[in-house]
């Protein structure tokens, strides 16, 4: 890397502080508008969050180094997101708006009682712990591989001003930079991809060069019978993963909860066949790649072809999708501890303004757990096998019971606890204790149709047993003097935060112009700037013409 990519890392990364730092301020005021963004964000805004939020350099490491060995199947299993996204948007979403519950470990207390609530939010803590650090490593691995900065010490940087600005400024913090972190991110890849082309020899020569079943959707590992078992997997974790159902929950109403998914779904549709291509054409490149070397497949096309400064746009862009991920998630533990746990358990009488310091607080020791487990990751066997078990094991356990109840009156606090402890236990033993004691080991398919299927029939078998049963649902609570004031309040939060938005694209889209007016081969990156810029202006007219 040359220093002009790293003034590039640099400026990029104090606009995100300053960003973040912007909302300190307005996301003092009260609960609803550090936790929720006043409960009124525009669904666009929501929308993109949620989109980039599922993105981060893992999706450039992990899909990228599949990519890279397997072609095509990286396209496959992204595309599980897109359905899985399709399916919320018809069915979920708007379900979590109806609730009235500011956050899904709320929706549990009032619908099954204070102890499963508690239950379910240590367990999604702990999960989410593992979840944050398996976005902070592969953009610690990138950064490595660009710089030869140790994976640590970017983990250590990077991670603290995530925390920093998610600390300081609550949700819309956190929606705002996702935006900004978007952006970035599509203008990066969209410069790498025509050079990468160029180098690679053109499409034909790309496609002809490729190895044998390289456009293949599915392989033995990743099978068909992976793609729809994952697809389960993928509507479960979208629909009811804690920090995505803030973004269903913070918009102002059913509809507008449909429309977040929706877009995200739009955008999977589209966005992985663009994303993944420089890992597949730097298989034609260099085809030695062994192991983990391959998850670095992608910064390696990247530095292969790009100009000095490109580099540290193409590496900002890696590092704002793992923000925009961590961030979400930081935000989200951070509520639901101040919130469910600090207030409603230890201190109930906690003022709004403690329980914002109380969320700070927490969101930075929570924040440094997850740098030094992210450090940790290599000796686990790698990101890969980090991201796809951890998946597996979890996701089906945490998350379906959940969304069961949204549809079903049926369910108690005691079928869906019952329900995530037996999948949880007999996942985990499959996964550790079956290979060494009984020499049985899953493939990926039975991984995950075992920690998807099997909390799914057991809720299935508590529909049956308590098919004569109607327990009580969560009721929507009506709307106080004190909330109405605040909903008023976030409509103005809302300007400020868009404009917000289109000043900070309309600079990065500039600076991109910028810096491929100087670069040997920017005549793209000068395209590419000059329609972010226009972007940027198109959202500040239409704010300014809206009031």
């Amino acid at each position: 890397m040359n220093n002009i990519d790293y003034v590039v890392m640099a400026v990029f990364a104090l606009l995100i502080l300053c960003i973040g730092m912007v909302f300190t301020y307005s996301g003092s005021k009260n609960t609803s508008t550090f936790f929720e963004a006043g409960g009124q964000t525009p669904w666009w805004i929501n929308g993109l969050s949620l989109f980039i939020s599922y993105f981060s350099a893992g999706t450039f490491v992990v899909w990228g180094s599949i990519a890279y060995q397997g072609g095509f199947v990286a396209n496959g299993i992204q595309l599980t997101m897109m359905l899985g996204g399709l399916i919320t948007a018809i069915f979920i979403a708007h379900r979590w708006k109806k609730t009235g519950a500011l956050t899904a470990a709320e929706y549990i207390g009032v619908r099954f009682g204070v102890k499963t609530q508690q239950f379910y939010t240590t367990l999604t803590l702990l999960y989410s712990l593992f979840s944050v650090a398996a976005v902070l490593y592969p953009v610690g691995k990138m950064v490595n591989v660009a710089s030869g900065i140790s994976i640590e010490a970017s983990v250590l940087i990077i991670g603290g001003i995530i925390i920093l600005y998610t600390a300081a400024g609550g949700l819309w913090a956190v929606l705002v930079t996702d935006v900004v972190q978007f952006v970035v991110l599509s203008a990066a890849v969209l410069i790498v991809i025509p050079l990468a082309l160029k180098d690679a020899g053109g499409i034909q020569t790309f496609a002809s060069n490729a190895p044998d079943h390289f456009f293949d959707f599915f392989n033995s590992e990743y099978s068909i019978g992976f793609f729809f078992a994952f697809l389960l997997y993928q509507t479960i974790y979208i629909g009811g993963n804690w920090p995505y159902v803030q973004r269903y929950t913070s918009v102002s109403n059913e509809k507008n909860a449909r429309k977040v998914a929706f877009l995200f779904t739009g955008l999977y549709l589209i966005c992985p066949f663009i994303w993944m291509l420089p890992p597949m054409l730097y298989r034609v490149i260099n085809p030695n790649l062994q192991g983990i070397e391959a998850e670095g497949a992608y910064m390696m096309m990247a530095q292969k072809v790009l100009p000095a400064g490109l580099v540290g746009l193409v590496l900002s862009g890696m590092i704002s999708a793992t923000a925009s991920k961590a961030n979400t998630t930081l935000n989200l533990v951070a509520v639901v501890f101040a919130n469910d746990v600090y207030k409603k358990i230890f201190f109930p009488k906690a003022s709004d303004k403690t329980l914002v310091w109380v969320a700070r607080v927490f969101t930075v020791l929570f924040g440094l757990l997850t740098m030094v487990i992210a450090i940790l990751i290599p000796k686990v066997g790698g990101i890969v096998e980090m991201v796809l078990s951890t998946a597996a094991i979890a996701g089906g356990s945490l998350f379906a019971p959940l969304i069961w109840s949204l549809f079903s009156k049926k369910q108690t606090a005691k079928s869906i606890v019952f329900a995530s402890i037996v999948s949880l236990v007999v996942s985990i033993w499959m996964k550790i204790g079956a290979p060494f004691i009984m020499g049985i080991r899953l493939d990926r398919f039975l991984e995950t149709c075992l920690g998807v299927g099997l909390p799914l029939a057991i809720l299935a078998l508590f529909e049956l047993i308590n098919r004569k049963q109607h327990y009580a649902a969560f009721s929507k609570k009506e709307e106080s003097i004190h909330e109405y004031n605040e909903r008023q309040d976030s409509v103005k939060q809302n300007i400020f935060g868009i404009k917000v938005i289109a000043f900070s694209i309309t600079l990065v889209g500039f600076g991109i112009a910028l810096l491929g007016i100087g670069a040997d081969d920017g005549l793209v990156a000068v395209i590419v700037g000059a329609g972010i810029m226009l972007g940027g202006g198109a959202i500040w007219k239409s704010i300014l013409s809206a009031q």
